[in-house]
Parts: structure tokens; C-alpha cells; sequence
């Protein structure tokens, strides 16, 4: 199946997709805790008659069983040699299945075998110590095994990092031109549990060239109305969704999903009329649910994909859209070497602390993107790229334009980056054009065009335009978009050339106008060699915003510059602008250090106290400095204990309220739990046998993922976090057996046990654990949490308290040993 072949599919029908998997084999015999794809090839004759009915019941894409089979899923069980063996075995159930239904049915329509994909289960760097290309080689090697077996498309499936997403994406483009949809799975709150919105979920994904983008698992249709129009209202591919037949149930001591099939088709059908054509069900889902949904979609026509490209840059958690008549827009231009001696010196001892701060900065002065460029003599420019990119997403969540000259240097950024960056440049010059391009598109990121060409700056504004055209040209050739791209003015010195300012908002109209493009201009060139610098850009930079231009590269800093802009979308009457022009102008005479104390109720507030700089450390996940910064206190004389309760305590408790208030996310709660572990594993020899300031043990606490549940990320950091407090946490790890559970708490005395879980089929374990812990008489609370669990479930098995969290099991704990 080529890719033309699938856009074909998908505008000439609503393509209907399987349904559930692993809960349907569970109610066939397949036991919890074993390995699913052993499982699978030792009774291939019911997992085939699953298939057979999924496409009698309507289905046209199947998917192959292989969820689960790389390397690092099935070393779990201590199988991850057979990856080949396991996809080629698993892709020939699915083609039996369609060769038995075209037999016994004697239909022989059209029907595809996608190749299942999924995560790993370990967190890529540097929120977790997978590395990267490490992650995209995993995925690389399921996929060549699956191409090998002979799948039509791959999917992409319950996905909960945008980055793996990315990597899967990256892997399956490297070895093939096979179609691929990816989707992922939100929480209630309409991220995912790394902290991606749906916008910026499909502004990445189909920008880096995934044929179908969607939504699966998560809940039941009737709650992914909104995850949907978000989509729609910005997505160029067709839009898939794949839900639960609800919210599972405990009946009886079973999982039971309770929308019934006619339910669900009618509830599919609202989805459809919302723009999703590629249509499908997740856990719970039976075939009776897809012949429903067949029925109820009978000729309804599949939802029309618009041609036109959403323009936006952005982070893995933020989506910032530019627009060619809405309000002007800043790229911070101050982390670039060049006349700056300090950060000269810094980038060649390899010290990020001053790159964190410019970026700090002009986040705090009202940057809207921010420029990244180091190259100077006296340094390895890839790596010092990379981890200065590294140190800036730390830092901000703005979105990033890449400045360097060099494609190799450009490519190991963009390959890593988790969103969706600017290119700073690309000119008509062979070299760039021919290298860069491809990148752009590759990895689904906006570029800079810049109307040079190999014979130098053009003459005349007409050469200008010729060769804009001519790089737009070859854009489009390589499958780019207008709104892929924003146009340099490509601003000379007044003083030398008297109609630059003319020549570049000519440029700046035109392509607003003309070619409805964006652009961008390097506002200081315009004055270079000229006193009193300040008022010639900031007079050009009001002619230019009347022209239209769209964003400047400039020092958001300079007050006079800034409040220009404001007031010339004020004048200019831009939504929101009067707002923004009240609550941002300063006078001119405030230094612009001033503007960096604004903050509100969600920024990280610092203590006045002493040790901030540890506070801060922790705030920000800083795991390279804090060890440092702790061994700079102790030599100052601050005791151990005061660090941990009036620093690293208090640090970790605002980490947890950001996140609470959804300002933080899943990678910065990791990185600041364990910033904080790195610190507490230093001090705690120096504080003998005490767990806290009083020298009271606070609790023992058991905890682990139940029997049969394999994911252990929550798990984990709930871990980290009663560790962090003073607790005794003695951690089981993923998949343990309750009674290993209930022996172990036994053993130890335990104050309580935490267990998780992730899946509706394994979250029935938890109540095995609850009817133990008092058969045996134990005096041992029994919490429980993850992304499946409630409170009223929690109430249900009678467990002593459910926490949706990290953050909140530490309150749940220090409450019930209270």
C-alpha cells in the first residue's frame, strides 16, 4: 500500500479499523503477567478467529497483533531475541485471517494488515536514560521485521510521548515509504501523561509527515468530542479515533466496559460529524461493536481533509500559531556569541549557565520564540548546539529557532528536538538549499527563507523577488507549503544603502499581500553604523508592522522597542492589543531587568531565604549543578537538615503545586524528583540514622505495579517522592504477585502499601491485594493509583485512599500515618 493508496482509501470511504485486542483474548483464556505475544503464537488459531470476526463484522485496516514486540517489551520476559521470530509469526495470524474470511465469505474487497507499534515502556533522555537514536533503532527493528512479513501500513498506537511518537515516525521514514498514523491517549484533562495537547500532538506529527493522526484508548467516544474539534480545527490529514467502550467498571470482581455496542456506534457516529474518518475501538471493543458501527456509518460521507497548512511553531508542550494579520511576534536574538565576550567564554568551558539565563530572560521580557546560535572558533559546535538546546527547553517552554550555518549541525538538533522548530536560514546558495530542504520537510520544521543567492545579495528588488520565488519553488518541489515558510526582508544598513527600509517593506508587503506569507526581519541591521541606534529600529520596526511583517529577530529587553510594537498594534487595532499594550509597556527610562519580576500565581515563585539557588535547582530539574550548589552551601555552613527542609522540601512541594496547577508536566515532576534525589542521596550519610529533623522514622511504605501490569513510570515516581520525604520505600517493581506483595509487607511491617496499575485489566488485582492484606490481619493501609483508577473505584474495594499522583500520594500517606 503506497501513501497515495491511503489518501485514496480514506477520501473515497470512512475506513473502519478493529476493535479490541487484549481484552478479548483476556475473556478467551489469555492469563495476566504472561508474555502476550508467547501466548499468541501458542494458540494463533483463537487469536485468528478474533480476526476472521473483527473483519466480518466490517473491518478494512486489521491490525497485526505485534503491539508489543521490540526488543525492549520482550526482554521483559526474557524474549527479546525473538523479535523477528515474534512479528513474522503474529503478521501471518492477520494474513490467515483475512485468507479464512475471504474463504468462508468468498468477499474479496480490499483489506490492509497494519503493523502494530507502540512504546516502550522506558523514558527516552533526558527525562529517562534511553537515548534517542537508541529509541528510533528499537522501533527500526520491529519495522523492518514487520516490512520483512509483509504489512501494508503501520500504526502507531497508545502513544503517551510526543517524542516516541517522533522517533517511531523518524524510524519508519528511514527504512520505508509505507503510510503510518500515529495516535495517541489523553487524560481527562486533555493531555497526555507527558504533558502534549491534541493541537500540538498533530501540528508535530503531521508536519514531520504522518498520513493520520489521532486519538485511542483514554476513554469512551462520548468523552473525545473536544480532543477532536481541537484537532480538526488545525489538522491537514485525516483524523483517527480509536476509543474504549467507556470507562471500565468492577463487576463481580471483573473488568467490565460498559457502553454497549449500538451505544458506541451511535457515539461514533457524533465523532465522524465532528471530521474524524478513520474509525475504530479500543479496549472493551467486541465485534458486535464494529458491525454496529458499520451499520450506523453506511454511506455517510467521509469528512473532507482542508489543504490549507496550519502556520506555528512548538515545544513537546505548547503550540504558539503565527499569524499573517494578527499581533506582532519577537524572537529573542541574545544567545548568540558574536561581540559578547562572558558568553564566549562560557560556551568554551562548557557552561550553559549564562545561555540558561539569556533564555530565562527574554522569556520573562516577552519573547515569543528564541533564537539559539553558537557558533564561534574553539568549540565543537554540534555538541555545544545540542546541549544548549538542551539547557534552553530545560529552562522555558518557548519554541526554538535553530541559527547555524553548518546542515550537520542543524540535523542533530532538529532529529532531537521534541516539537516543531524554526530553521534560521535557508538561502538560494546550492549547498544550503540542497542540504536544508530536505531537512525542513524531514523533520516537519518552518525555515527562514533568505532571498540570497550564490552570487551574493540581490541588486534590485526585483532579483529579491526572483529569488524568493525560486527557493519557494524548490520548496514546494520537495512537499512544502506557504505556511511552512516565513520570508527574511533581508534588511541592509540605512547607511549605506538610503532605500533599504524602503526596499525591505516592499519585500514585507509583498509577500503579506501578494503570496500571503509570513516574514521576519534582523531589526538591528537597519541601523548598523548609525548613532542612537534605538530610534532608527524602533522607528523602521513601526513602518515595517504596518506593512505587515510578522515577527523581528530583536533584544526584547529594549523597552523602547518593545513598546513600539505594542503600540503599534494598538494603533493598528489588532485583537487583544489594547490589553497587551496596558499590561506590558514600561517607560522607557525602567531598566529592563525590571520587567524580569512579573510574574503570576503559576510561575515559580523563589524563597527569599537562604539557598534559593538549591530551590531553584530543583524547580528546574537542574541534575548537572545541584551537587555543586549543595556542597557551596555546606561549606558556608549550612547543616544538612536545613538544607533538606528549608531548601529541597519546600522546592519539591512548589514542583508538585505547578503541577497540580498544569504548568508543569510529567518530565519536569521527573527531573525535579530526582534533581531532589540526587541532593537527599549526598546529605543523607551526613545525617546518620534520622529520616527527618526529629530523628522519627516517618513510615515504611511497600509499593509496587500489580501482577500481570508491566508499566511502572507512576509507580516510580511516587516512589522517588516518598523517598525524597523522609519515607522508607521498599519498591517491588513492575508485575508482582500479591502474595509476594502481602509477604513482603509482612516481613517489614509496613505502614502501607502503594500499588499501581495502568491497565483495566490488571486494576482488578488491586482488590485481590485489599481481601489479602485482611485475611491476614495486617495493620497496613492499602493505597492505590493510576491512569485507569478512581476514587470511587478506590471505595469500592475498600482500599484507605487513591491518589491521581506523585504529588498527592505523599499528602495520602502522611495523612493516613497521621
Amino acid at each position: 500500500m503506497t501513501r497515495k493508496d491511503f489518501r485514496k482509501l480514506i477520501e473515497s470511504k470512512i475506513v473502519i479499523l478493529d476493535g479490541a485486542t487484549g481484552s478479548n483474548l483476556q475473556k478467551r483464556g489469555m492469563e495476566s503477567g504472561i508474555c502476550p505475544e508467547l501466548w499468541m503464537v501458542e494458540n494463533a488459531d483463537i487469536v485468528c478467529q478474533l480476526q476472521q470476526n473483527f473483519l466480518e463484522a466490517g473491518t478494512d485496516i486489521l491490525f497485526a497483533p505485534t503491539f508489543t514486540s521490540n526488543r525492549i517489551k520482550l526482554r521483559e520476559y526474557g524474549q527479546e531475541d525473538k523479535v523477528a521470530y515474534y512479528n513474522q509469526e503474529l503478521v501471518n495470524i492477520s494474513k490467515k485471517a483475512v485468507r479464512m474470511y475471504r474463504k468462508n465469505t468468498g468477499n474479496m474487497r480490499n483489506v490492509y494488515i497494519a503493523g502494530d507499534i507502540t512504546m516502550t515502556g522506558e523514558m527516552v533522555a533526558p527525562t529517562g536514560k534511553l537515548p534517542f537514536e537508541e529509541l528510533i533503532d528499537v522501533y527500526k527493528e520491529q519495522m523492518e521485521h514487520l516490512i520483512k512479513a509483509g504489512v501494508d501500513l503501520f500504526v502507531i498506537e497508545t502513544m503517551m510521548s510526543l517524542q516516541e511518537c517522533r522517533a517511531a515516525l523518524i524510524a519508519a521514514h528511514e527504512i520505508c515509504d509505507l503510510p503510518v498514523m500515529v495516535s495517541l491517549t489523553y487524560q481527562e484533562n486533555n493531555r497526555t501523561l507527558y504533558g502534549t495537547d491534541p493541537i500540538t500532538a498533530i501540528t508535530v506529527l503531521q508536519a514531520m509527515g504522518a498520513d493520520g493522526v489521532g486519538i485511542n484508548c483514554s476513554t469512551g467516544p462520548d468523552k473525545m468530542h473536544e480532543i477532536i474539534k481541537q484537532m480538526k480545527a488545525v489538522a491537514h490529514v485525516p483524523i483517527m479515533a480509536k476509543p474504549n467502550a467507556g470507562i471500565p467498571k468492577l463487576i463481580d470482581g471483573q473488568t467490565v466496559f460498559p457502553m454497549e455496542a449500538k451505544e458506541f456506534a451511535d457515539e461514533m457516529v457524533k465523532l465522524i460529524a465532528e471530521g474524524v474518518g478513520i474509525v475504530g475501538g479500543c479496549c472493551g471493543t467486541t465485534p458486535e461493536h464494529i458491525r454496529w458501527l458499520r451499520d450506523f456509518i453506511g454511506d455517510i460521507k467521509p469528512p473532507k481533509v482542508k489543504a490549507e497548512h496550519f502556520r506555528a511553531l512548538t515545544t513537546e508542550r505548547k503550540t504558539i500559531p503565527i499569524s499573517l494579520d494578527d499581533r506582532f511576534m519577537v524572537v529573542g536574538e541574545r544567545i548568540n556569541p558574536t561581540g559578547k565576550k562572558a558568553l564566549q567564554a562560557a560556551l568554551i568551558k562548557g557552561d550553559l549557565t549564562k545561555v540558561a539565563q539569556m533564555a530565562t530572560e527574554q522569556a520573562n521580557q516577552g519573547a515569543d520564540f528564541l533564537d539559539i546560535n553558537v557558533g564561534m572558533s574553539g568549540i565543537d559546535e554540534k555538541e555545544t548546539m545540542q546541549e544548549a538546546v538542551r539547557e534552553v527547553m530545560r529552562v522555558t517552554d518557548l519554541p526554538l529557532s535553530i541559527d547555524t550555518s553548518n546542515p550537520d549541525v542543524m540535523e542533530a538538533v532538529l532529529r532531537e528536538y521534541p516539537g516543531r522548530a524554526l530553521i534560521n536560514s535557508i538561502s538560494y546558495e546550492k549547498e544550503k538549499i540542497d542540504r536544508l530542504l530536505p531537512l525542513a520537510k524531514k523533520y516537519g520544521a518552518m525555515f527562514i527563507l533568505l532571498p540570497l543567492s550564490d552570487t551574493g545579495l540581490p541588486k534590485s528588488i526585483e532579483e529579491k523577488k526572483e529569488i524568493i520565488h525560486a527557493i519557494l519553488s524548490r520548496a514546494y518541489e520537495v512537499g512544502m507549503t506557504k505556511e511552512d515558510i516565513i520570508v527574511d526582508g533581508l534588511v541592509n544598513t540605512v547607511g549605506a544603502y538610503n532605500t533599504a527600509a524602503l526596499d525591505a517593506i516592499e519585500t514585507i508587503r509583498y509577500c503579506k499581500e501578494d503570496l500571503r506569507i509570513a516574514t521576519i526581519v534582523g531589526l538591528s541591521n537597519i541601523s548598523f553604523g548609525l548613532p542612537s541606534r534605538q530610534f532608527i529600529n524602533s522607528t523602521f520596526l513601526a513602518f515595517a508592522i504596518q506593512s505587515g511583517l510578522t515577527m523581528a529577530i530583536a533584544n526584547p529587553s529594549q523597552d523602547l522597542l518593545m513598546n513600539t510594537a505594542f503600540a503599534s498594534d494598538l494603533l493598528l487595532a489588532k485583537e487583544d492589543s489594547a490589553k497587551r499594550y496596558i499590561d506590558n509597556v514600561v517607560d522607557v527610562n525602567v531598566e529592563a531587568k525590571e520587567k524580569n519580576k512579573k510574574v503570576d500565581n503559576n510561575t515559580p515563585q523563589l524563597p527569599k531565604s537562604q539557598g534559593e539557588v538549591i530551590y531553584e535547582a530543583v524547580l528546574k530539574g537542574d541534575k548537572k549543578d545541584i551537587l555543586l550548589l549543595v556542597k557551596e552551601e555546606l561549606s558556608g555552613g549550612r547543616s544538612p537538615e536545613d538544607i533538606i527542609d528549608k531548601s529541597l522540601i519546600p522546592a519539591i512541594n512548589e514542583v508538585g503545586r505547578l503541577y497540580e496547577c498544569q504548568r508543569y508536566f510529567l518530565p519536569q515532576l521527573i527531573m525535579g524528583a530526582e534533581t531532589m534525589k540526587l541532593a537527599i542521596d549526598y546529605l543523607e550519610p551526613m545525617l546518620g540514622s534520622k529520616k527527618n529533623s526529629d530523628g522519627i522514622s516517618k513510615g515504611k511504605v511497600v509499593i509496587a505495579t500489580v501482577k500481570g501490569d508491566i508499566h511502572d513510570i507512576g509507580k516510580n515516581l511516587v516512589a522517588l517522592m516518598l523517598k525524597n520525604y523522609g519515607y522508607d520505600v521498599i519498591d517491588l517493581g513492575k508485575d508482582v504477585a500479591t502474595e509476594h506483595i502481602i509477604d513482603t509487607a509482612t516481613r517489614e511491617s509496613a505502614d502501607i502499601i502503594a500499588v499501581s496499575a495502568l491497565m483495566t485489566t490488571t486494576m482488578i488485582e488491586m482488590k485481590n491485594v485489599v481481601e489479602k492484606v485482611k485475611e491476614a490481619g495486617l495493620n497496613t493501609k492499602v493505597i492505590i493509583g493510576g491512569a485507569v483508577i478512581s476514587n470511587n473505584y478506590a471505595k469500592e474495594i475498600g482500599a484507605d485512599g487513591y491518589s491521581p499522583d506523585a504529588g498527592s500520594a505523599v499528602e495520602l500517606v502522611k495523612r493516613l500515618l497521621e
